[in-house]
């Protein structure tokens, strides 16, 4: 990178801080700060839903798996994200919204104490949060392996300027910085990604090698089968599950998009849209991946290098910086969101368990709570990251798609099926117990049988076993031991229909003071 780059990357930063300074006006309370009010335009949300869902670990991890696999990358892993969504618009993203609308909650967790009980709540509420600060964690360090490929800056120092940059905007401006800096990402996101499709183009050109005639080539001999290596069948059906639950909420800051849209039909063409964006977009930016092998030699064994090295070689000073520039937007959409979700679950859902000081905060003090609550997580999450590569967590794929993948499902399986009619059999001993034995699983799963079967458990199954284990339990436990008591079936009645009525409010505080009655807010 020259001066010109530096510039570039210099001014998105001061960009991105100025929005937080401006968002900060639109930030009256917590309900601005963790849900925009409900007042974010749908198309504004799908952007952001969408953007939320990208990070560094595109340009590193997948762009590895690109590298050796080719198109399987987004075969089984955009494609995935899109068909979810699409599900999700009508199965979640209406009833999500109603959450804020209809029940006058800030947190995507904070309707579980009258859904099921307040030990419910605080077991997803501690495990969510622990999960999110290792994945922003690997996030982090996806972005600061980038960046020391083009500035040469160590793992340490180019967490701590990503993280202390995110820091300023999302505490400042809340959702609203969120969503309004992802729309500019958005942008980057596409001068950059189009800028990088043209070059591998041309250059393909230069040596006659057609876009479509490409993977005839022996270096990428293999590379246009849809399902290759480890990536295959199961895997494919096991993460379309996973993500149907975990992009239209289980990871909590998708669900968050759909709450801060007007309306439940806002919400859902929120969702469809960011759907499109996921089966569309990632084919230009996967591209370059895929014609990698045919331009650079990765230097490491994954691959994970490729995509910057190619960067390196094909572009002028200038769009070099903005394709940077590109890579930390994709980060800093993701763990600014990330921050957000995460506050509000503790401000909304732990903190007055843990304080009877917090169940009395009121506006301007659960502000604060909010923004000091941010940079605590932000904090947590960078330290996390200076240990991505440690032989507890090894690389930055393997946290991203065996930790969270396969410890996102117990968490999620309680938390959106909650919301749906068919399984309003399923109260806190289903819940419970499935969060607990898919937990379990994992731990079994990953660790004692993996170190026992010759060559390991495949990846398939070290991510889809939790995910199985917790959905049978919770269907099977509802049904042999149903809980569906008036309170909680008034929960899902309110979440799952527009109609008048009588609104059932989680309180903040603890068991006992958990219902409140008030006009609904339709």
């Amino acid at each position: 990178m020259n001066g010109l780059d530096w510039a570039v990357l210099i001014g998105y930063f001061g960009v991105m801080v100025a929005i937080g300074f401006w968002s900060h006006r639109r930030v009256d309370d917590v309900g601005d700060f963790f849900t925009a009010g409900g007042r974010m335009p749908w198309w504004l949300s799908g952007i952001s839903h969408h953007m939320s869902g990208y990070s560094a670990v595109m340009f590193t991890g997948y762009a590895g798996i690109a590298y050796t696999y080719g198109v399987t990358s987004y075969v089984t892993w955009s494609f995935p994200i899109a068909l979810g969504i699409a599900i999700g618009s009508r199965l979640f993203a209406p009833r999500i919204n109603r959450l804020r609308s209809r029940l006058g909650v800030s947190s995507p967790l904070e309707y579980l104490k009258n859904r099921y009980d307040l030990t419910t709540q605080q077991a997803l509420a501690w495990s969510g949060m622990l999960l999110k600060i290792v994945d922003v964690g690997a996030k982090w360090a996806a972005i600061a392996t980038l960046l020391s490929v083009f500035t040469g800056a160590s793992l340490n120092q180019g967490i701590l300027i990503t993280g202390a940059v995110t820091a300023v905007y999302c505490t400042i401006g809340g959702l609203w910085a969120d969503a309004l800096t992802e729309l500019g990402q958005f942008v980057i996101q596409l001068l950059a990604g189009v800028a990088m499709f043209v070059a591998v183009v041309l250059k393909l050109g230069d040596r006659d090698i057609g876009i479509f005639g490409a993977f005839d080539e022996p270096a990428l001999r293999g590379h246009g089968e849809p399902l290759a290596g480890p990536y295959g069948t199961v895997f494919l059906l096991a993460f379309l599950f996973i993500k149907l639950f975990e992009y239209n909420g289980g990871m909590l800051n998708q669900a968050q998009r759909y709450m801060a849209t007007r309306s439940p039909r806002e919400a859902e063409r929120s969702a469809r849209l960011s759907a499109l964006l996921w089966l569309v977009w990632p084919v230009v930016l996967f591209f370059p991946m895929w014609m990698a092998p045919l331009l650079v030699h990765a230097q490491k064994p994954d691959g994970s290098d490729a995509y910057a090295l190619m960067t390196e070689q094909l572009l002028p000073h200038g769009l070099l910086g903005l394709v940077v520039v590109g890579f930390f937007s994709h980060t800093m959409a993701m763990c600014s969101s990330d921050a957000n979700a995460i506050a509000a679950v503790f401000t909304r859902d732990v903190a007055p368990v843990l304080s009877r000081r917090a169940r009395g905060w009121g506006e301007r003090a659960g502000l604060l709570a909010a923004r000091v609550t941010t940079v605590v997580f932000l904090g947590l999450s960078m330290a996390v990251a200076t240990q991505v590569d440690s032989p507890a967590f090894k690389d930055i794929i393997t946290v991203v798609i065996k930790w969270v993948a396969g410890l996102m499902g117990p968490i999620a399986i309680p938390m959106m099926l909650g919301l749906l009619h068919p399984f309003r059999r399923s109260g806190p001993t289903a819940a419970l117990t499935a969060w607990a034995a898919g937990l379990l699983s994992f731990w079994l799963v990953n660790y004692p049988v993996n170190w026992q079967v010759s060559g390991g458990v495949p990846l398939q199954y070290q991510v889809s076993v939790p995910l199985a284990v917790s959905l049978l339990l919770y269907i099977a436990i509802g049904w042999i031991k149903p809980e569906d008591t008036p309170e909680r079936l008034a929960v899902i009645d309110r979440v799952n229909s527009d109609g008048g009525g009588t609104a059932v409010i989680p309180a903040p505080g603890p068991a006992g003071d958990d219902v409140v009655g008030v006009p609904g807010k339709d």
